[in-house]
C-alpha cells in the first residue's frame, strides 16, 4: 500500500505550535542529483517549510508551516518527479537495503558465472589471432556455445544498469548507466546478428565481463554506505527502553519510555542510564556524563539538578521528573544531528559523476554520428551498426567507473594493513581535501584513563584498602598504584561525596575535599582526598596522560600544513593543561554535544574543511557533521558508526598516515581520470575511422579498465605516496 492510499494527515505529528511533520520513506534516490530533485519537489508544495532526504536512510523529513501543507500533495509531487514514496518505516527502509544488497550480490554472482564460463569458448576463437583459425562450422558452435552462456548472464546481470537507466532517460536525464546499458544490450544484438548470419566476430564475452567488472564496483558501494549509516541507531540502542514510572503511592511500573509524558516521575536505579531528559526530585548520587560531555570526572547530582538522557546512574536511587519525551531527549537530538551529518556526506559529488555529466552525452552523440556518418557514405546498415557499437564499446565508461573505485579498494587495503578501517566510499576524497585537524581531548590527545600522579608510598597504601572497596573509577585508579592487599571493613558509601570504613581499626574517608574535612579546592585538577582517623587530609591527584605519540603527530600534521585545534567537553583546566602539553595553541572546553556540532558547522562556514577526530558518544554528532572523520577503535560504537574511518592501536600516528594514504589516493584517482580522457581522444576517433571492430573495441575498453587498476595497485607499493 503506497501512502498515497491512506489518510496522510493522520501521519503528521504536530507541534503545540501547529507546525507539522511528516516522515516518508523514498526509493530510487541514489545519487545528489535525485536528492535535490526529490528537495526541490516537495519543498514547491504549498505550506511546506523544509524538505531534507537522507540518502542513506531513503527518508525524506518534511516540516509544515503552522496548520499549513498537504501530505498528500507532497506524495504526488515526489511520484511526479519519477520515485516512489511510501510511509516511513525504519523497518521497511532496512528490508529494501536488504533487499538491493541481495540483487547486487546475486547479479554479481550471475556475472562472474557468465564471464568465467564464457571463455571456455571464446579462447578457441581467439586463437585465430595467433595463426589458429577455426573451420566456420566449429567457430560458430562456440558461438552459439558463447550466447547460451554470456547472453542470459549479461541480460540478468545488467538488470540493476537498465533499471536505473531507464529511471534516468524517464526523468530527462542521463546517468552512466544509460550508456553502459546501451552498450551491452547493442553488444549483444550485434553479437546475435554475426551468429545468425554466420559473421566471423561475436562479442558476448564482452558483455558479461563488463558488467561483472561494473558490478565489483557498485556491490562495494553498497556494503560501504550500509556500514556507514548505523550511528544513529547505535546511539539510540543506548537509550533505556523502559522507564520505571511512579504512581501516586510511589510504586514502581515498568513501561515502554515512549509511553512517558511530561511531567512524569520515574526511578532511575544505580547502574542504570536515565531514559529521559529530567530534573531530580529526590535522591543523591553521582553520574557518569561522558556519555553526553565527554568529562572524566563523575558529577554529583542532588535535587533540583537537571538529567540529560543516557547519563549513567552510579550510587544512588533517583526519582526524576521528564522535562522531555523519549524523541526529544539529549540521546534523540544528537542522533538527528548525527542523520544531518550523514545527509551532508551522501550529497558529495564525486568526480566520476561531475564527469559524466558532459561524458555520458558525449559518447551518445558520437555513437549517433558515426552510425549516420557511416550510412550517409554507403557503407550498409551492418557496418554502421558496428561502427557505433564499437564507439560506445570502445568509449564505454568502465574505466572511468573504475579509475575512483579501483583506487579506493587499493587504497583501504594499504589502510587495513596499517591497522585503519575505511569504511565510507568517498572519505578518502574528502579526507585528502582535509585542511584543519579538530580533536576531542579524552580518549584521542590522551588515553582516556586517569592515572594517579606520584605519591609517597605509605599514603597510597593507606588509602588502598578504602580504595579497593569502591567501584569509583579514580578510587580504582589509586587501587592500581598500590600492591595487592585487602579491603577495608566495615566499608559504607555515601552517594556522590565518597566511600567510609575502618583501616587498621581506625575510621578512615576516601572522596571528596568536603567529605574528609579539607579545604574546599578550585576543581582544576582531578582530584581525591583521603583522612586516616583524625590525621590531616591527604590529597591525591590524578592525570588523564597524552598518547605516547601525540606530540609527534602534531608535529607531523602541522608539517603537511594542516591546522590543529581542540574542542572538549572536559573542564577547561585539564583541557588547557593537555592542549599545552600536545603543542596545540587553540582549544576550547566544556561544550555539549550540540555545541561540538555547531563549532563543526561554523569552521565549515567558514570555508575549512576540517578532519574530527572523537570518540566519544558526546562526539558523534560533530563526526558526523565533518568534513571527515576518524574514532579509535574503543570508541564508543556509534561514535565508530559516524566515523568515515576507524583506527586501532594506541598510537595517534594513524591519523597522519590517513591523510598521506588518501592524498596518495587522490593523486592515482586523478591520474586514472586523465589517462581515461587520453584513452577516449585516441580510442574514439579510432572506432569512427572502422579503424577498430567491436572485437578489438572490447579488447581495448578491458585494457584501459586494466591499465586504470595497475595504476591503482601503485598505492600498496612500499615508500610511494
Amino acid at each position: 500500500m503506497t501512502a498515497i492510499d491512506v489518510d496522510l494527515d493522520a501521519f503528521v505529528e504536530r507541534s503545540p505550535g501547529g507546525r507539522g511533520r511528516l516522515e516518508l520513506l523514498v526509493r530510487g534516490a541514489r545519487c545528489a542529483s535525485c536528492l535535490s530533485k526529490i528537495e526541490h519537489a516537495a519543498g514547491a508544495v504549498a505550506g511546506v517549510e523544509t524538505a531534507r532526504l537522507n540518502l542513506t536512510t531513503g527518508k525524506l523529513t518534511v516540516g509544515f508551516g503552522e496548520g499549513q501543507g498537504d501530505p498528500a500533495q507532497v506524495v504526488a509531487a515526489v511520484e511526479d518527479a519519477g520515485f516512489t514514496a511510501v510511509l516511513y518505516d525504519p523497518a521497511a527502509a532496512k528490508t529494501a537495503q536488504d533487499a538491493e544488497g541481495r540483487r547486487l550480490t546475486l547479479a554479481l554472482g550471475v556475472a562472474a558465472f557468465g564471464a568465467g564460463n564464457v571463455m571456455m569458448f571464446s579462447v578457441p576463437v581467439w586463437a585465430g589471432l595467433f595463426g589458429q583459425e577455426l573451420e566456420p562450422a566449429t567457430r560458430a558452435v562456440m558461438y552459439w556455445f558463447s550466447a547460451a552462456v554470456a547472453g542470459p548472464c549479461a541480460l540478468y546481470a545488467g538488470v540493476p544498469f537498465f533499471r536505473s537507466a531507464w529511471t534516468s532517460l524517464r526523468r530527462r536525464k542521463a546517468n552512466m548507466d544509460v550508456p553502459i546499458s546501451i552498450g551491452v544490450l547493442l553488444t549483444l544484438a550485434v553479437s546475435f546478428s554475426e551468429l545468425l548470419q554466420g559473421g566471423r566476430h561475436a562479442y558476448f564475452d564482452a558483455a558479461v565481463t563488463l558488467l561483472f567488472l561494473l558490478l565489483i564496483g557498485r556491490w562495494l558501494d553498497h556494503q560501504l554506505r550500509l556500514k556507514a549509516q548505523g550511528a544513529a541507531r547505535d546511539l539510540l540502542a543506548l537509550q533505556n527502553p523502559l522507564a520505571r514510572r511512579l504512581d501516586a503511592e510511589d510504586r514502581e511500573h515498568g513501561i515502554p519510555v515512549r509511553e512517558v509524558a511530561v511531567g512524569d516521575r520515574f526511578a532511575v536505579l544505580p547502574g542504570e542510564r536515565a531514559p529521559l531528559d529530567g530534573v531530580v526530585e529526590a535522591g543523591v548520587s553521582e553520574i557518569d556524563n561522558a556519555l553526553i560531555t565527554g568529562e572524566t570526572a563523575l558529577a554529583r547530582v542532588v535535587p533540583g539538578v537537571a538529567l540529560h538522557a543516557g547519563a549513567l546512574n552510579l550510587s544512588g536511587r533517583l526519582v526524576i521528573r521528564a522535562t522531555a519525551r523519549s524523541e526529544d531527549s539529549t540521546l534523540a537530538q544528537i542522533a538527528r544531528l548525527i542523520e544531518d551529518g550523514e545527509q551532508s556526506k551522501s550529497t558529495y559529488v564525486r568526480l566520476a559523476d561531475r564527469a559524466a555529466a558532459i561524458y555520458v552525452p558525449a559518447v551518445h552523440s558520437l555513437a549517433l554520428l558515426t552510425f549516420a556518418g557511416a550510412s550517409v557514405i554507403g557503407l550498409g546498415l551492418r557496418e554502421a551498426v558496428l561502427r557505433a557499437a564499437a564507439v560506445l564499446i570502445i568509449t564505454c565508461p568502465c574505466a572511468l567507473g573504475l579509475a575512483a573505485p579501483a583506487v579506493q579498494v587499493a587504497a583501504a587495503g594499504r589502510l587495513f594493513r596499517k591497522r585503519i578501517l575505511l569504511k565510507s566510499g568517498a572519505a578518502l576524497e574528502r579526507l585528502a581535501q582535509a585542511d584543519r585537524v579538530v580533536l576531542d581531548k579524552t580518549g584521542v590527545l590522551t588515553n582516556g584513563r586517569p592515572q594517579l600522579l606520584p605519591a609517597t608510598p605509605a599514603d597510597v597504601a593507606a588509602a588502598a584498602p578504602l580504595a579497593r572497596a569502591s567501584r569509583h573509577p579514580l578510587a580504582q585508579a589509586l587501587a592500581a598504584a598500590a600492591p595487592p592487599g585487602p579491603a577495608a571493613d566495615s566499608v559504607r558509601e555515601t552517594a556522590g561525596y565518597g566511600v567510609e570504613g575502618l583501616v587498621g581499626g581506625q575510621p578512615a574517608r576516601l572522596g571528596r575535599a568536603e567529605f574528609v574535612g579539607a579545604p574546599p579546592s578550585s576543581g582544576a585538577e582531578t582530584e581525591l582526598w583521603f583522612r586516616l582517623g583524625e590525621a590531616a587530609p591527604i590529597r591525591f591527584v590524578f592525570v588523564d596522560r597524552l598518547r605516547p605519540d601525540a606530540q609527534e603527530t602534531i608535529a607531523a600534521l602541522r608539517a603537511r600544513g594542516l591546522e590543529v585545534e581542540v574542542l572538549s567537553g572536559d573542564a577547561p583546566g585539564p583541557v588547557a593543561r593537555t592542549a599545552t602539553d600536545a603543542g596545540v595553541a587553540k582549544w576550547r572546553a566544556a561544550l555539549s554535544p550540540a555545541q561540538k556540532a555547531a563549532a563543526l558547522d561554523e569552521l565549515k562556514s567558514a570555508g575549512c574543511k576540517p578532519l574530527m577526530v572523537g570518540d566519544g558518544l558526546n562526539d558523534s554528532a560533530a563526526l558526523a557533521k565533518a568534513h571527515v572523520s576518524m574514532a579509535p577503535g574503543e570508541a564508543a560504537e556509534a561514535s565508530q558508526s559516524a566515523a568515515d574511518l576507524v583506527f586501532e592501536g594506541e598510537g595517534l600516528m594513524a591519523v597522519v598516515d590517513a591523510v598521506d594514504i588518501a592524498r596518495a589516493a587522490r593523486a592515482r584517482t586523478l591520474e586514472n581520470f586523465g589517462f581515461s580522457a587520453l584513452y577516449n581522444l585516441v580510442a574514439a576517433p579510432a572506432a569512427i575511422l572502422g579503424l577498430v571492430n567491436p572485437l578489438v573495441a572490447a579488447v581495448a575498453m578491458s585494457g584501459s579498465s586494466l591499465a586504470v587498476m595497475l595504476n591503482a595497485t601503485r598505492m600498496n607499493w612500499t615508500g610511494r605516496r
